[in-house]
């Protein structure tokens, strides 16, 4: 047993039948014991795995959340310590994508389960974050996918966010609605909010810290909603730069046209974007160069060589292990490795 590692995990109960059993749930302290099935217990474990006792203290059972070896089960139980809720596997972790049955003393409906990785009582850990930016082409959203897949870094794009806002509903999303359909742009500080609650979610119930913001910030306004939200005195994060001319970027467009369906891979489109990134963003980007915060990288080459750039200059926070994993055959397609399916050309 002293080989096991700490039970750092957080547990999450809500949408109970019986609300009683809903709440937060913590690295159980109950004393060494003997279970059902002869293993003997530990800090923070029953049955040799992690188990939980209620925060609140409520629980006559101790742990409340628990294996067991006899019925190859994981089990929470009432405040008087009878089963409530069970499921029937061999999940490290008690699960949380699947239904979870009702047990004898139970009621319906069986609750969800949220496994925080960080006391959700206490402020979240620092996100550590590297903005991305480049002109249309560039390949920023590559870049990010496979430092995500390959290296374990989150890949946040705020347009993806303020899509699914907007279809999650609710207040938010009723005010990204109300601009979009007013033809107005977001407003900044909500932009930042979203990313900032995205960042605090996967933290907690990943334990992932590693950020990568695509196409943020986009200008000098977008910047100073940062400093809003996360305040003027917090350190800015270093930018990744992927810097190419105009005339490899409208030939990449071209050929991603032939493939992408996007109607904006053309060449006015392209170029109205390209004025675009000039007259917002270049001036952030000028703005980080000054300041010693831009890594430059020339997109340029071939995407195995800026690849290895992007490698090398997010390696400080990378797993060695993750970054030493086999490229998986999405990545060599983004890589120019094997062809895209169905392109035989």
């Amino acid at each position: 047993m002293n080989t096991l590692k700490p039970n750092t995990f957080f547990i999450e109960v809500s949408g109970s039948g019986l609300p009683e059993v809903d709440g937060l749930f913590v690295p159980s302290t109950a004393p060494a014991k003997k279970s059902e099935s002869g293993t003997v217990s530990s800090p923070g474990y029953w049955n040799g795995r992690m188990a939980w006792d209620r925060a609140d203290g409520k629980s006559s059972r101790s742990p409340a959340i628990s294996y067991s070896d006899s019925y190859k089960s994981w089990r929470i139980c009432r405040l008087d310590g009878h089963l409530a809720y069970d499921m029937t596997c061999e999940d490290e972790l008690p699960p949380t994508q699947t239904e979870w049955h009702v047990y004898k003393m139970g009621v319906a409906p069986a609750p969800k389960l949220v496994v925080h990785h960080c006391d959700p009582r206490e402020a979240c850990p620092k996100p550590n974050v590297v903005f991305v930016l480049g002109g249309p082409g560039a390949g920023k959203g590559t870049m990010c996918e496979l430092a995500e897949s390959q290296l374990g870094w989150t890949h946040l794009s705020t347009g993806d966010l303020l899509r699914t806002a907007r279809e999650a509903g609710g207040p938010t999303g009723t005010t990204i609605e109300e601009f979009i359909t007013d033809g107005k742009l977001v407003p900044n500080e909500i932009v930042v909010t979203l990313l900032q609650d995205a960042m605090e979610s996967i933290t907690r119930t990943t334990g992932k810290t590693n950020f990568l913001l695509d196409g943020f910030p986009r200008s000098l306004d977008n910047l100073e909603a940062w400093y809003a939200i996360f305040g003027r005195e917090t350190e800015l994060p270093k930018m990744l730069y992927l810097e190419c001319p105009y005339d490899i970027l409208e030939k990449r467009i071209m050929g991603r046209a032939k493939y992408s369906g996007r109607s904006d891979d053309n060449v006015a489109s392209m170029k109205l974007r390209f004025d675009t990134f000039k007259a917002e963003t270049l001036p952030t980007v000028e703005l980080f160069q000054s300041m010693g915060l831009c890594i430059e990288i020339d997109t340029g080459q071939t995407r195995e060589a800026v690849y290895a750039s992007v490698v090398g200059h997010l390696s400080e926070f990378t797993d060695t292990g993750l970054a030493a994993k086999p490229l998986t055959e999405r990545a060599e397609t983004l890589l120019g490795l094997r062809p895209y399916p169905g392109n035989r050309g």
